[in-house]
């Protein structure tokens, strides 16, 4: 059973790579580097209330199947570890600073990950 589950864990992590089926684009800025990540709000809707919400508070458009989140306040790092974790329920704070594990508990709370 351990083993379906990791294998569960490990397959939604691949959809973050999947360029082909996604209908929510993330931009991530913050100071003078961007990154675009590639999601899916089936699984943004259950996971995080706070993905919850923003597509609960979206006008529904059918013309316009994507939807875009802009996110000016947090660094890609961070939301790589927080969307990794979303996905697949991996985290680690091996090697990482003190005042970066603050920053992500301080992402955690604002998007309302109480399992983490």
């Amino acid at each position: 059973m351990v083993k379906f589950f990791k294998n569960l864990s490990n397959n939604c992590l691949e959809l973050l790579n999947d360029n082909e089926d996604f209908n929510v684009i993330i931009q991530v800025n913050k100071s003078t580097s961007n990154k675009i990540f590639k999601v899916h709000s089936a699984i943004l809707r259950k996971r995080p209330l706070y993905f919850r919400n923003e597509f609960t508070n979206t006008n529904s458009d059918k013309t316009n199947i994507f939807k875009t989140i802009i996110l000016n306040h947090i660094s890609i790092e961070q939301f790589e570890i927080i969307i990794k974790y979303i996905y697949g329920k991996v985290f680690s704070l091996d090697g990482l600073d003190v005042l970066f594990i603050f920053a992500i508990m301080l992402v955690v709370y604002e998007f309302f990950l109480e399992d983490l």
